[in-house]
């Protein structure tokens, strides 16, 4: 993988369905490029733990097993953007909605950032299956542990979630221009090596 030190802070968002591979790669950027993942559902884990403000408004809603706002899911945002220095932003699993993208384009509007590129993980839904189920029975079969969802029903109604709710954000950033695709099917250097080609091509700009 590509990891010429960036000249300027690249923000970018990692789009693609359940099992693509958005946290693994979202792990090697953080490792390689000194960038910041903004997993909200790490966020919010450690909002509940932190006794602030928010964070106790987060462990609120969790406790009555209400699902967190938008605004509470911005407010962590923003509190990540400002405060942490970072070479770049990687949103990952957010945003899912298209209200989602709107709320982080007037986030950024107003900390005085920008998003650089989505990049869209392309991905044959078959073979996804095939490779998730795939990996959970070996794993189950080598006595490691497994996700319980990673069968082949749950995976297709997750994909089927994705392409109601996430998947129109795809026309929404091609329609700003923003929209980068590269193939997600390939091996986990190779599909660093495309990411990393895009953000090093943004950065000299």
């Amino acid at each position: 993988m590509t990891t010429d030190t960036n000249n300027r802070p690249v923000n970018l968002i990692l789009l693609g369905p359940p099992g693509a591979g958005k946290g693994t790669q979202a792990q090697l950027l953080v490792e390689s490029r000194n960038m910041v993942q903004l997993s909200t559902g790490d966020m919010l884990r450690a909002a509940k733990d932190s006794g602030t403000e928010m964070g106790n408004r987060v462990a609120e809603v969790m406790a009555r097993g209400e699902l967190v706002t938008d605004e509470i899911v911005i407010g962590l945002i923003e509190e990540q953007l400002t405060t942490v220095q970072a070479d770049g932003f990687i949103f990952d699993g957010f945003p899912r909605t298209l209200a989602q993208a709107d709320a982080l384009g007037e986030l950024l509007e107003k900390t005085g950032m920008s998003l650089d590129a989505v990049i869209e993980m392309q991905v044959d839904d078959e073979v996804l299956v095939g490779r998730i189920v795939g990996r959970a029975e070996e794993a189950r079969a080598a006595g490691k542990e497994a996700r319980a969802d990673d069968n082949e029903e749950s995976l297709k109604l997750r994909l089927m979630e994705y392409y109601k709710k996430t998947s129109p954000l795809i026309g929404y950033y091609h329609a700003k221009g923003m929209l980068q695709s590269i193939n997600g099917l390939g091996q986990i250097d190779e599909v660093a090596g495309s990411i990393g080609e895009i953000i090093n091509e943004i950065a000299k700009g």
